[in-house]
């Protein structure tokens, strides 16, 4: 896997691919042939990187979220998300 080397950690990081909204991450499952031969595999969220414009904080927040959580955000609005989130504890 790609990493990114820094002297802060031990190792490689990774960031993980986890949508901040819905809580969306991959999902093993298998590759079907038309022979029926299975192979393991993973699903991966269809996660974006996008800024979201805070009103009330006059500033842009960048948050990678899945294309399901961008519009929640629409729905709910992003002020509401972002209270839930730091409600559970979220650094934003």
């Amino acid at each position: 896997m790609y990493g990114i080397k820094s002297p802060f950690f031990q190792g490689d990081y990774q960031m993980s691919r986890v949508c901040k909204v819905t809580g969306k991450k991959p999902m093993a499952g298998n590759n079907v042939s038309h022979a029926h031969n299975k192979t393991r595999r993973r699903f991966l969220p269809n996660l974006q990187y996008h800024r979201f414009w805070v009103e009330s904080e006059t500033r842009w927040v960048r948050m990678r979220v899945s294309t399901k959580g961008i519009r929640t955000i629409d729905k709910k609005g992003i002020d509401v998300v972002l209270a839930e989130l730091r409600a559970a504890g979220e650094k934003i």
